[in-house]
């Protein structure tokens, strides 16, 4: 195996090591959204109306507000991932990928803190 092919410049470096993570993470999200989502499809369809006092008292349980507080962080990280993917293969100058991938993750943390004060709000008993 000469250095003068192109199989021989490419054996022997392996991956880039981050793929199998960030893929696992992707099927892992869209699991738990699978999931929860149907979780809360049910539990829409099984309340007597869905009126704002229903819901509320409804959200104000605590295994219902935990498990869509669930839902918000696992959509909105699978919603992240994705995007991440999108940028990295098309934002090819450093910076602008440096720059766009920041506020990605400015914009994700920011929906989910929102998402998550909500249901918090609402499972405290704020209107």
């Amino acid at each position: 195996m000469g250095n003068g092919t192109s199989i021989g410049r490419v054996r022997g470096l392996g991956s880039a090591k981050a793929g199998p993570h960030h893929w696992l993470q992707q099927r892992y999200t869209a699991i738990g959204n699978l999931l929860l989502g149907l979780w809360f499809a049910i539990s829409i369809l099984l309340m007597p109306n869905l009126s704002y006092a229903a819901v509320t008292e409804w959200l104000g349980s605590p295994i219902p507000a935990t498990a869509m507080a669930l839902l918000i962080i696992s959509t909105i990280w699978h919603a992240r991932l994705g995007l991440q993917v999108l940028f990295e293969d098309y934002v090819h100058d450093d910076g602008s990928k440096f720059a766009v991938l920041a506020i990605l993750n400015l914009v994700s943390f920011a929906a989910a803190a929102f998402g998550l004060f909500c249901v918090i709000r609402l499972a405290l008993g704020g209107a």
